[in-house]
């Protein structure tokens, strides 16, 4: 599969193997950086790293190993991090403080790091900026992922693009699964900083696809200025627009989902209370099994939205399901006018949209997520066996 994104970025060059369950990939790019990382008590050691090596303000290069987590291996993991810093930095040439680092995969395992060193230095003689070197890439950080994720937004002489991994143990909350994430754009890290909070926050932090926040969720962005200094408003809109696409694409992929959710809800008091209701919607076990049923059961949607802990009354609330001219509406101001019908029609395919109008206030947001089914259990039930 050929794509382009990170490597139509310029300044940007990719490689990346996979070797059974495990892979890496090396992304090199010299620019200001920031990162947004999981709040989850239990963090890999590769996020208590870039924790600290984000506070620079600047990456040469990343690196990302999948199969192995790293997480919940005390001190000897934090070593091991450290070292593939080492490793990518002395066969690139640059110093290790300045190397991004992430891993995926089973967590309560050790690296294995003589395989890391060896794929290491096979794959620095291949950094390229052709569509197969970002493929490559993208294709060795996926875990059980079915399908490489990339975006590329381009707008006002510059571009931003990303890859990204993520299928299971989603419910990212201040960063995403993995996400690498480019542009061209000449921005400062506090600004860059600002920029990339805002939109994790509108995009990664509104997917849930079984409501479990990773111990290794990162998103890493890095500028490499070749495109000079651009509109910082429109900035913001494209990394947005980027990251949305990534969110939308994780989503789809949920393990083992057949159709993608998604729930916009509007008239909430204020955009975080919207998110938060639009997040509790998509969270739902009963709302994401009915999905799977192609049942529209308008009143696990409602009950959902009832207990995300944000107010609005009930009796003013409408639903409506579908897009288009096949969307209609199941509950208009709190009475129920569903033709059951049409609704399940508007469940066939293999997306399903709902628009919920709480009628109290002006915020409004979007989350994505998929429906749950036997596989997801089949897939988890054996995953380190």
């Amino acid at each position: 599969m050929n794509c382009r994104s990170i490597c139509a970025v310029e300044g940007v060059a990719a490689s990346g193997i996979k070797e059974g369950k495990f892979g890496l990939a090396i992304i090199r790019a010299e620019g200001s950086a920031a990162g947004v990382f999981t709040r989850n008590r239990v963090s890999a050691a590769p996020v208590e790293l870039m924790r600290q090596q984000i506070k620079k303000g600047c990456l040469e290069a990343v690196v990302a190993n999948s199969g192995c987590a790293n997480a919940y291996t005390g001190r000897r993991g934090l070593d091991d991090a450290i070292e593939m810093t080492r490793i990518a930095g002395d066969a690139l040439g640059i110093a290790p403080g300045r190397v991004g680092v992430a891993s995926t995969g089973v967590i309560g395992r050790y690296l294995d790091i003589p395989l890391i060193r060896r794929q290491c230095h096979r794959l620095v003689p291949l950094l390229d900026r052709s569509p197969e070197a970002e493929a490559s890439a993208a294709a060795a950080i996926m875990t059980t992922d079915t399908f490489p994720k990339h975006a590329l937004i381009e707008a006002g002489g510059f571009c931003v693009a990303g890859i990204t991994k993520g299928s299971g143990m989603i419910a990212p909350n201040m960063g995403t699964m993995l996400a690498f994430l480019y542009t061209d754009a000449d921005i400062s890290p506090a600004k860059l900083k600002d920029a990339l909070r805002l939109a994790t926050s509108r995009s990664f932090n509104r997917v849930v696809v079984d409501g479990d926040t990773s111990t290794n969720d990162i998103a890493l962005c890095t500028a490499t200025g070749f495109a000079g200094k651009v509109n910082y408003a429109e900035f913001c809109s494209a990394l947005e627009a980027c990251c949305r696409s990534l969110a939308v694409q994780i989503a789809k992929d949920g393990e083992g989902a057949t159709k993608l959710l998604e729930v916009k809800v509007t008239g909430a008091p204020d955009e975080k209370g919207a998110a938060e209701v639009a997040r509790t919607v998509i969270g739902s076990p009963l709302v994401k099994t009915a999905i799977y049923g192609e049942d529209p059961n308008w009143g696990r949607v409602i009950a959902a939205a009832g207990r995300a802990g944000i107010r609005f009354d009930p009796d003013s609330v409408s639903l409506w399901i579908g897009e288009g001219k096949a969307k209609c509406p199941l509950v208009k101001r709190g009475e129920i006018v569903a033709d059951l019908k049409k609704a399940k029609g508007a469940m066939s395919g293999n997306r399903v949209s709902f628009t919920l109008d709480l009628a109290a206030g002006d915020g409004e947001a979007t989350a994505w997520g998929c429906d749950l089914t036997e596989k997801y259990v089949e897939i988890n039930g054996r995953y380190t066996t």
